[in-house]
């Protein structure tokens, strides 16, 4: 059964990916999807095989605006996962950046109601975590509030100012989602800056203290 509070709550205040080459990887974020100061890039070498454990998810308002981001990522170098397509929540799809990062356009949406766009509603950072309710725990005594929640299955944090909303997910089934195995050793190669403090959460997700960021 979902659970839903509209407590204010600790937020993301920004998204770090680490990444070889930071310059190509702003190259392909700004062609693909439009996005600048949403997401940061900073070098990286660290170690990293298969499934990183976490995808990140553009939210959009009609199937139209979900194959014309798919298919710019697709053209600026991503590899599709899954090809955009109806399902029982909407249409969407799954691509992976020449970084590695696993993004999804998705849309509730099941009718197109004008043009394409190239906007998108909002960015979810999706963690997926070996045990929802033990990482729920976690965050909520970190200060962050709960928005919905599906037992052990699924979290969505209230959205605080920043550009980026935080949910969890099984790791298995956030793998099966995204379309990949769930298997992968390594960094994360992520942090996630917000003011809930620095931190490393059950699953080895790394947060840093920043300052809340304006809405984008």
């Amino acid at each position: 059964m979902a659970s839903t509070a509209s407590t204010a709550s600790a937020s993301i205040a920004s998204v770090t990916l680490d990444v070889a080459d930071p310059t190509a990887a702003e190259r392909f974020y700004t062609a693909a999807f439009g996005l600048d100061t949403q997401i940061r890039l900073r070098a990286s070498e660290a170690p990293t095989t298969g499934f990183r454990g976490f995808t990140l998810s553009l939210t959009v308002s009609q199937p139209a605006t979900v194959n014309s981001l798919i298919d710019t990522a697709i053209e600026a170098g991503a590899t599709p996962l899954k090809p955009a397509a109806k399902s029982l929540w909407g249409y969407g799809g799954v691509v992976q950046a020449p970084d590695g990062t696993i993004w999804k356009v998705a849309t509730s949406a099941k009718k197109d109601t004008g043009p394409a766009t190239r906007r998108f509603d909002e960015i979810v950072l999706l963690l997926g975590v070996a045990d929802v309710a033990a990482s729920k725990r976690f965050y909520v005594d970190r200060g962050l509030a709960v928005a919905k929640s599906f037992g052990r299955v699924y979290v969505e944090f209230a959205a605080g100012p920043g550009p980026v909303k935080l949910a969890l997910y099984r790791r298995r089934a956030l793998a099966k989602d995204a379309g990949v195995s769930p298997d992968g050793t390594g960094s994360h190669r992520l942090a996630i800056g917000g003011d809930a403090g620095a931190f490393t959460d059950p699953d080895g997700f790394a947060w840093e203290a920043v300052a809340p960021a304006l809405t984008h």
